[in-house]
């Protein structure tokens, strides 16, 4: 049955279109383990097999993907994990797994903002996205399109398919109109502002991306300023947290649209606490024809991330939220990675 994904508060629904689930593995092992159960004898032998007594042992680890480039912003590809101290809380932890990641699967997100501000710039936008995905993706990666103003909508679910990609990047219109998988189902007269940005985020990373596996980007394509969204920056930044989502910004702007407005540009600092708390970056655009080279700035960090992988020698449950700090014994190096993490609850 489809489901739609939505915040719900007293006066509306934000909802997005259902998406498909690539999580069937627990269903299928579920279902053959009930089969079998249902055989004759087959639990009493299981019974009689099992041990008088079985401890369970459990290990969480948390991953940490990172980026090291030099003064002048080049990117560092042949550090080994000796290179690297790791802090949890101000404590060391012992790094236990170590990669490069220059070819592990990704998850993108492209999020497009399609609010008036951003009118003079979405066709430079959507032509550089097209060309970032072709660049990026690899036959065993996925992405999806969903763009945002007084609607969240996704365009495109998860898939490998770079022309239903493409074609939903198309779609992308300014201040609604595109339709994706579904079409919004409520009305936007009363959606107080027309850029959900915190929303789209929060839905991107807690509806869509949580359950996914390796690694998971959000590419946002906006200015950063949001107006309307339901839920807080804050509680954006959480889901993200908690869905272990690197987020990248490329800032593309027009400044001029903001002059004579009640209020002024103000999302500098958004996309820098989304992205930096996130182990991703912002990419600043001051002219349409820079945006090529911030795509294939993320392009080239993504290909050459590290993953450290560490127990946390804290190990109570209880979903507070651990800091996290990474450093290369080269002091001329700059590293790039998540601030922290929330722990488990149970």
């Amino acid at each position: 049955m489809a489901r739609k994904l939505k915040i719900r508060d007293r006066h509306r629904t934000l909802y997005l279109p259902p998406l498909a689930s690539r999580t069937y593995t627990p269903i299928i092992l579920g279902v053959v383990f009930l089969a079998l159960a249902s055989l004759p004898g087959w639990g009493q032998e299981k019974a009689e097999q099992a041990p008088a007594a079985t401890i369970k042992v459990s290990t969480e680890v948390v991953s940490v993907y990172t980026v090291v480039e030099d003064k002048k912003k080049h990117l560092i590809p042949d550090l080994n994990k000796e290179d690297f101290e790791l802090e949890e809380d101000g404590k060391p932890q012992e790094i236990r797994y170590f990669s490069r990641e220059t070819d592990t699967p990704i998850t993108i997100g492209i999020m497009v903002d399609t609010s008036p501000s951003q009118g003079k710039v979405l066709g430079i936008e959507q032509e550089e996205a097209k060309a970032f995905l072709h660049q990026v993706m690899r036959a065993k990666d996925l992405a999806f399109v969903l763009h945002f103003d007084v609607d969240c909508e996704l365009l495109q679910d998860f898939t490998a398919d770079q022309r239903l990609l493409a074609h939903a990047i198309d779609e992308t219109v300014i201040n609604g109109g595109g339709h994706g998988v579904m079409p919004g189902p409520f009305p936007t007269s009363d959606s107080g502002g027309a850029t959900h940005l915190y929303d789209a985020v929060y839905l991107a990373s807690n509806e869509l991306l949580k359950n996914e596996v390796g690694r998971k980007v959000l590419i946002l394509l906006t200015d950063g300023e949001d107006q309307g969204s339901k839920v807080k920056l804050q509680t954006a930044l959480e889901a993200a947290q908690k869905s272990d989502v690197i987020n990248y910004s490329v800032n593309i702007s027009d400044r001029a649209f903001y002059r004579g407005q009640l209020f002024g540009y103000s999302g500098d600092s958004v996309l820098k606490k989304l992205s930096d708390d996130t182990g991703g970056s912002v990419i600043e655009v001051n002219r349409a024809k820079d945006t090529s080279a911030a795509f294939q700035q993320i392009a080239r960090e993504l290909r050459t991330q590290y993953l450290l992988g560490y127990t946390p020698t804290n190990t109570k449950h209880d979903g507070s939220y651990r800091k996290i700090r990474v450093q290369v014994r080269n002091a001329d190096y700059r590293v790039q990675a998540r601030r922290g993490y929330y722990a488990p609850t149970q």
